[in-house]
């Protein structure tokens, strides 16, 4: 069965869900072009507040197919790199996504499977999920952005760990380290995700897009060109009539309808 990405919405929210549970969600270039095509579409719907990235049935993601992995070793090295380039299109395309994605992780996110679900805002994990990066119990190194993530949000020593020995980390470990946002019941990732989903999408999407532009540029500026970012941002973000509604809805004691 040829590896899909299907898509739904819910409530201003579209739910793409990985489909390959033959072989546990593995991804492959059908998924990343669907999954570029996907948010392009979504970014210029009013109707779509956010998106969740849910695998079916038991798993989140295995990654990569080891099979087209071992296949393509006979090939040109062009054949790879060519795949790989498509999985950093789509990692990018969601990191630099306006609205807010989530990852709802049931089973296990091994290898490209960790680093798309590292790729996403913020994270919902079943407590019995299990996160890996395995590339090294196979001699590879990691893709997907998986050792950019990671250097950021750990201790050098910490992503080292999990990097170099390939071991299965807890959900529970990764919620401490900060990595995972929120636990959820077995089964429950997905609805737990939905509902973090839909407080988001009562938020104004001009706001929640200037906080995540922030958030990705603040790696790679100083203090002062942030400052001057936050500045433009705010001013920019002030004189929008969203701001009007959130303010005197504030004042006023009453729910903002942010459009």
């Amino acid at each position: 069965m040829t590896a899909q990405l299907k898509s739904t919405s819910e409530n201003g929210t579209m739910v793409l869900t990985l489909s390959n549970p033959s072989l546990r969600n593995a991804l492959g270039p059908e998924i990343y072009s669907a999954g570029i095509e996907a948010l392009n579409g979504a970014e210029g719907s009013d109707e779509i507040r956010s998106v969740v990235i849910v695998g079916e049935g038991k798993w989140f993601c295995a990654g990569g197919s080891l099979q087209r992995l071992s296949e393509n070793r006979a090939r040109d090295p062009s054949v790879q790199t060519e795949s790989i380039e498509s999985l950093h299109n789509w990692i990018d395309s969601i990191r630099t996504f306006p609205k807010p994605v989530i990852a709802a992780v049931e089973g296990a996110a091994a290898g490209a499977g960790f680093s798309l679900a590292l790729a996403c805002d913020l994270i919902v994990s079943a407590r019995d999920a299990i996160f890996a990066a395995s590339y090294s119990n196979v001699a590879l190194s990691p893709d997907g952005g998986l050792s950019w993530q990671l250097a950021r949000s750990l201790p050098r020593q910490l992503a080292s760990e999990w990097l170099m020995q390939g071991e299965r980390i807890e959900a529970a470990r990764l919620h401490q380290a900060g990595v995972v946002n929120a636990l959820a019941e077995s089964g429950q990732a997905l609805a737990a995700a939905l509902a973090i989903a839909s407080r988001l999408n009562a938020r104004a999407p001009n706001a929640l897009a200037s906080i995540k532009e922030l958030l990705n540029e603040a790696g790679g500026s100083t203090l002062s060109e942030h400052l001057a970012q936050e500045r433009d941002h705010f001013v920019r973000n002030l004189h929008h009539p969203n701001a009007g509604i959130g303010i005197d809805a504030f004042l006023s004691k009453k729910t903002p309808r942010y459009s």
